[in-house]
């Protein structure tokens, strides 16, 4: 049986390239870089940017694919095209390229190449959108809330392409696998997605041994029971396949060392910049209001479970209690009320993270008596701990930060914690800071 899945983005891509391919070559035309050899530097761009492409994947972009993924791929691709493009002038002997120039052309076509991929991307998302084509047709076999959440995104984002015909319901007593094989073949589907929690393995290989055999696409809906995702690494030991439960991007040295060099910069940012000239002020407006000190530390976990002193400004006028502060706590101050408010009280960490007890961007570490007690009710709550404690926190910009009133609270907050530490990336933690000068611009609601 012939596939019909190529039709949909057997064009897709080299048409991406094309394009990227024309701007490459074209944009020099506008700029004075004294190259002696077009023809050559056509060559050897346009040579190069195809091999880069294809060793950074740049145009396997999917259809859900997300925004901070596709500035990931363009940032990967356009360093070490830069690298690429300034050799030329050494490999081919051109000293008298303007370096200047050079420079102009590769802002140029950064800024053209994003801007036509997104474009395209938008204007292919509309086309599926508004004109139904390039559509995928699917089934789901399976009937739980995993299932119900992968059919409720396929209705609501129609951009993705995704045309739910049928949905199976394994737990019924009429289920029968061999009337599933017949409708998607006669209904020529074309992705076939199945709960690995509803199927026996007698199923699930007769599934498996049925779409390779007639071309289709299968995809698994794994069993995460609650909230938490399965993220399984695949790979060869010699000849043995081995599974590792999780795999963790900062346990790698250049993402480390890329994140701790991030840390230090804003840290001696802020310190130096904000923190030298406004300590002095909230330390004033602190002591004229209540007496006691103007920092507040406690015990946090951090780490591998680490303990470590986390600073605060003191908002309080007693801070000893290790009960979280509350709405209309008696015990805030009205400056305390303010710099809670605007998350101003929590600037003083940026110590903590150039010492290296925290990160700016990470799970939010809590108090060591409440880090007992949630690792007592919530399973995988001591996965936020492979990674280092942050200033501010995935769960925190989704709107899980501040008190934990109910345990619907916490097992939330602990969900984007585990995705964070499953999916870091550089433009991730830059895009959680800017969410969150955003909301201390706003005021939050539980910010007290």
């Amino acid at each position: 049986m012939k596939s019909k899945i190529g039709r949909y983005s057997a064009y897709i891509n080299p048409l991406f390239c094309l394009i990227d391919l024309l701007i490459i070559n074209l944009t020099p035309l506008f700029f004075q870089t004294n190259i002696d050899q077009n023809f050559l530097f056509s060559l050897y761009i346009s040579f190069l940017w195809i091999v880069l492409s294809m060793k950074n994947k740049f145009y396997d972009i999917k259809r859900f694919s997300k925004i901070v993924q596709i500035f990931a791929s363009l940032i990967r691709q356009f360093l070490i095209f830069a690298l690429i493009l300034f050799a030329y002038i050494g490999l081919f002997k051109q000293p008298n390229i303007s370096r200047w120039e050079m420079g102009k052309y590769l802002v140029s076509i950064i800024g053209l190449v994003t801007f036509f991929k997104f474009i395209l991307l938008y204007l292919l998302s509309k086309y599926r959108e508004v004109f139904g084509r390039n559509i995928r047709r699917v089934v789901v076999i399976g009937d739980n809330k995993k299932t119900n959440q992968l059919i409720k995104i396929f209705k609501e984002r129609p951009d993705f392409g995704y045309k739910l015909q049928k949905k199976f319901c394994v737990k019924k007593e009429d289920f029968n696998l061999e009337a599933c094989f017949y409708y998607i073949v006669e209904n020529e589907i074309d992705e076939v997605y199945c709960s690995i929690a509803e199927l026996s393995n007698d199923q699930l290989r007769d599934i498996v041994n049925f779409t390779e055999n007639n071309l289709k696409i299968l995809k698994f809906i794994p069993d995460n029971r609650d909230i938490f995702t399965k993220k399984l690494n695949f790979n060869y030991y010699e000849y043995i396949p081995v599974l590792s439960f999780r795999e963790i991007p900062l346990d790698y040295s250049i993402n480390k060392f890329t994140k701790r060099t991030f840390d230090i910069l804003l840290s001696l940012f802020v310190l130096i910049g904000i923190l030298s000239w406004l300590t002095p002020l909230i330390a004033l407006l602190i002591q004229l209001e209540s007496r006691g000190p103007v920092f507040f530390k406690q015990r946090r976990n951090g780490l591998d479970y680490r303990e470590f002193y986390c600073y605060k400004y003191r908002s309080m006028k007693s801070s000893n209690s290790v009960n979280q502060a509350t709405k209309g706590d008696a015990r805030v101050t009205k400056v305390g009320k303010f710099i809670r408010r605007t998350s101003i009280d929590e600037l003083p960490q940026f110590i903590n993270v150039l010492k290296g007890d925290m990160s700016v961007v990470g799970p939010r570490p809590h108090m060591v008596k409440h880090n007992e007690d949630f690792a007592q009710r919530v399973d995988k709550f001591m996965v936020r701990h492979f990674v280092k404690p942050g200033i501010t926190g995935l769960a925190q910009v989704s709107g899980f930060r501040g008190e934990i009133e109910t345990n619907k609270d916490i097992v939330n907050r602990v969900k984007y914690d585990i995705f964070y530490v499953e999916n870091w990336s550089l433009l991730l933690d830059i895009k959680i800071i800017i969410l969150t000068i955003i909301n201390a611009i706003r005021g939050e609601e539980k910010a007290y």
